[in-house]
């Protein structure tokens, strides 16, 4: 089958069967198929769009180009499972869950990235912790999957490869947005993992991913039954993203509050209720739980017990850094240099937050990349976040800044005060952050 005949008739809006994907896939992976007929297919594809069948087989042709994890050989004692995110500030979901989840009799093989644009990464923050390893041996990371429950760790090259080359010709040549694109860039990467079954959480809002409420709602739909479809029972929980999900943001910052809510601590906060829904339907998917409130008294006790911080601390100790992390986290995540608030230039209540403005201020004062090979500052960031709703007087603080130098912090504040809109008193009550819970079966 000639690559060009293939992109000519998704250029002409034939819909391609499952055997000329996978041809196209393997070429990509391989090599044999260049960056101009890669630029060639997605720009068809962008243009005509894909059925349901053709976006199964996509992803299903991304999952298998490389190496697709198998757990039959190790024996294990519980379901292999996997959350993953869009994205957005202060979502440190992962370092939570992925323990929290072990610590219920669940193993995680969490494969995750680097901050992308406003957003944060998860090993971005995890790197923040003195010899942590996010590229350690396949045995190591099997090893610890078996005998922790968790491990998080970067992609490899061997998972997914055609994944890698697509999205890279994508990204210059006007064709990211693309939802069987973009669910094929998403799911073949989870699923080649080899899961039982994988929760996504797609945020909402003003720091999201997608645009429009609606277009995450479309994402959540096509995740949910691509992934079903694909073999691998999904479910999505749409969540907000219209404020900053921890009242912090920055690498060292989000580790010190994950290890806050591994101790029990912060279960009043948007972060435990969001990590929570999510770690819930976790244990309802893979059938770890037989029904809400059983689920809800598992983790209760995970956390109670002190079993999720162990797991936690074992995950990093496995993975090159400090066994007592948890017991000395001062000692390890080094605070930055300077630290200023920002306040509030009236009195009035919180009514709307530009939460990708404040992404954008961890990026600026050294939290983030601007480009692929920059460094990362991981002291530096945000903290004490006023919420949604919050009333704050004149001269009271929005934030606190954490930054390398006064010069620093001040070349952002302006901009980072300016992320708040303040109104009349009552004015703006935050809203709940779970939005829905997605399964095939809510599927027309």
């Amino acid at each position: 089958m000639l690559i060009q005949d293939i992109i000519r008739r998704k250029r002409d809006a034939e819909a391609l069967d499952a055997e000329a994907i996978h041809t196209f896939m393997r070429g990509v992976a391989d090599g044999s198929v260049g960056d101009a007929l890669i630029g060639a297919f997605a720009m068809a594809v962008v243009l005509n769009g894909m059925n349901r069948d053709e976006a199964i087989a996509l992803t299903e042709a991304t999952r298998d180009s490389g190496q697709v994890l198998r757990w039959n050989d190790l024996d294990l004692d519980g379901p292999v499972l996997d959350k993953h995110s869009t994205g957005g500030v202060g979502d440190l979901v992962s370092l939570v869950l992925g323990p929290w989840i072990a610590a219920c009799g669940g193993h995680v093989p969490m494969i995750s990235g680097r901050g992308l644009g406003h957003t944060g990464g998860t090993l971005d923050k995890l790197e923040a912790i003195p010899g942590y390893d996010v590229t350690p041996s396949d045995a190591r990371f099997r090893q610890l999957v078996k005998d922790v429950g968790v491990a998080i760790i970067g992609q490899t090259g061997t998972l997914a490869p055609a994944d890698k080359r697509l999205y890279g010709v994508r990204d210059v040549t006007a064709t990211v947005e693309s939802l069987p694109l973009i669910v094929a860039s998403i799911l073949g990467k989870k699923l080649a993992c080899g899961l039982d079954t994988l929760v996504m959480d797609v945020k909402v809002g003003n720091g999201a991913f997608m645009p429009t409420a609606e277009a995450s709602r479309e994402l959540a739909d096509a995740i949910v039954a691509i992934g079903s479809g694909a073999g691998t029972p999904t479910s999505v929980l749409l969540t907000d993203m219209n404020q900053p999900l921890a009242d912090c943001a920055g690498n060292a910052l989000e580790v010190h509050e994950a290890l806050r809510l591994l101790r029990g601590e912060g279960r009043d906060s948007r972060l435990y209720q969001v990590t929570h829904a999510l770690a819930a339907e976790m244990l309802l998917q893979s059938g770890l739980a037989s029904d809400a409130e059983d689920a809800a008294t598992r983790l209760e006790f995970a956390l109670d017990s002190g079993e999720a911080l162990e797991r936690f601390s074992r995950m990093v100790h496995g993975l090159g850094g400090p066994s007592d992390l948890a017991e000395r986290p001062e000692h390890y995540l080094a605070p930055a240099p300077f630290t200023t608030d920002v306040v509030a230039p009236r009195t009035g209540t919180v009514n709307a937050i530009d939460t990708r403005a404040l992404g954008l201020g961890v990026v600026e004062l050294g939290g983030g990349r601007r480009n692929a090979g920059d460094a990362i500052d991981h002291r530096v960031g945000l903290s004490h976040i006023a919420a949604l709703g919050q009333h704050v007087e004149a001269g009271q603080p929005l934030l606190r800044l954490h930054a390398a130098s006064r010069a620093d912090a001040e070349a952002v504040t302006r901009h980072l005060s300016a992320a708040f809109t303040l109104g009349e008193e009552g004015s703006a009550a935050p809203a709940s952050p779970i939005h829905a819970t997605l399964r095939q079966e809510d599927l027309s």
